[in-house]
């Protein structure tokens, strides 16, 4: 057991470093204002408050605690170590890409993009630049491309766990023009974590040694630095539940993941695979991105009221409705007794009897079921449930790619267009489908 004090050293150091740099907070206080900015969204659209920001931030903390572990514990176990310079290589890719766009904020893409210039600086061997150029062309031929991507396979792969575990619950609905210009029902799946990770980095002289044989490298000493990365996922939806859209996008998450995993360690044993990984990463990511857009925009959109019944979009959490077990997705079709085809008619039917209501709701399949309970002063608009929209709602989000600027400055309002009133109300800004992706800090 004499490596075990060495590494419980170099633990201790890493996790002060961890709690002693900036990174990792700012990481949280973006979260923090982004769901923040979600909770002014939902107000301005539906005059309630439906999640706590501060349980939001406090649930992504947790998760982001947990994904962090298993993926260092994971990374070091595979011997999938970073340089100093590959740290410094792969923020420069980070903030590169994300001068073209927000979403390209990801290790993924970062990695991919590291590969293929590897690839092509290889090809080239002969040329040698001087200068600074001549030492980030060495730094990059140095790089350990196949670590970098073993590393973004494990963070997709903690990605689909989060989305899968926590993605419904952080579920936002919100109103946006759907085809036509009409207003449509919808779902916004945000969700960012803050991972705390520890990756190994390889020294020389004092760096404490592997008890074990790792498949990726072998070296003869190593510490541990602290890399803290802010993991992002985003869809929107309008024709599917949350539940659905979590499941599927967890799904998808979970084959990217595995599949670069796969093909990363395959690259580690024979480096023609390199640029074959490293295209993967970049191509799979953008296909996710495309399909996950072009199947939301060849399906139906499920939030729009029927012929008879008004089409439940949310229901507010503690409210009558919750407890009655009335779902999002699912139909009030008859309120003591009245059919109801309008928001008035359902206010009418429920000032019927104030203080006693019968409901006939249509499931996602279309069968009734039929519920009855007694309302209540002060609680929540008497009965606790979001209606799809209508004609007369003013507001609606528009979809665009989320800016960090929107986020640190809570820039919430955009003008949406409107065929019959050219003076129409501002809207919020959400952000664009499928902006899923890792934030490197």
């Amino acid at each position: 057991m004499e490596w075990a004090w060495p590494w419980l050293t170099t633990l201790g150091e890493a996790v002060l470093q961890l709690f002693t740099q900036p990174f990792y907070y700012i990481a949280v206080i973006l979260i923090a204002l982004i769901y923040h900015r979600q909770l002014l969204q939902e107000r301005r659209l539906f005059h309630v408050r439906l999640q706590s920001s501060i349980t939001q931030t406090i649930r992504a903390l947790l998760g982001g605690i947990v994904i962090g572990v298993i993926v260092s514990v994971v990374s070091i176990f595979l011997g999938a170590h970073l340089t100093l310079a590959s740290i410094i290589c792969i923020w420069a890719a980070t903030l590169i890409l994300a001068l073209f766009r927000i979403r390209y904020l990801c290790f993924a893409y970062a990695a991919g993009l590291l590969g293929v210039v590897q690839f092509g600086l290889n090809l080239a061997s002969g040329w040698q630049p001087a200068g600074w150029i001549g030492s980030v062309t060495e730094a990059l031929r140095a790089l350990d491309v196949p670590a970098l991507l073993v590393l973004a396979a494990l963070l997709h792969l903690g990605e689909a766990l989060l989305v899968r575990l926590q993605g419904v619950s952080m579920a936002s609905p919100l109103l946006f023009e759907g085809k036509r210009g009409k207003l449509v029902g919808g779902y916004q799946l945000q969700h960012f974590w803050p991972i705390p990770m520890l990756i190994m980095v390889p020294v020389t002289g004092s760096g404490a040694e592997l008890a074990w044989s790792p498949l990726l490298n072998a070296g003869d000493g190593y510490m541990l630095m602290a890399l803290p990365i802010l993991l992002g996922f985003g869809e929107v939806t309008q024709s599917m539940l949350p539940g659905q859209k979590v499941q599927i996008s967890a799904k998808r998450l979970l084959l990217y993941g595995s599949g670069l995993l796969v093909l990363s360690l395959l690259a580690a044993w024979w480096s023609p695979l390199m640029v074959v990984a490293a295209l993967a990463a970049f191509i799979g990511h953008e296909f996710l991105v495309w399909y996950s857009g072009f199947e939301e925009q060849h399906r139906s959109p499920v939030y729009v009221h029927p012929v008879h019944g008004l089409k439940v979009l949310g229901i507010i959490p503690d409210s009558p409705a919750a407890e009655l077990g009335i779902e999002a997705g699912e139909t009030l079709y008859k309120v003591n007794g009245v059919m109801v085809d309008s928001p008035e008619e359902l206010h009418r039917a429920l000032r019927m009897n104030p203080a006693f209501c019968k409901l006939e709701v249509r499931n996602h399949q279309g069968e009734s079921k039929f519920m009855q309970r007694a309302i209540y002063e002060g609680e929540h608009h008497q009965l606790g449930v979001l209606m799809a929209p209508d004609s007369h709602d003013a507001w609606a989000v528009q979809l665009r790619p989320l800016t960090l600027f929107h986020i640190i400055t809570l820039k919430l309002f955009a003008r949406r267009k409107n065929n019959h009133n050219t003076d129409a109300p501002l809207a919020l800004p959400a952000p664009g489908v499928n902006e899923q992706g890792s934030v490197e800090m």
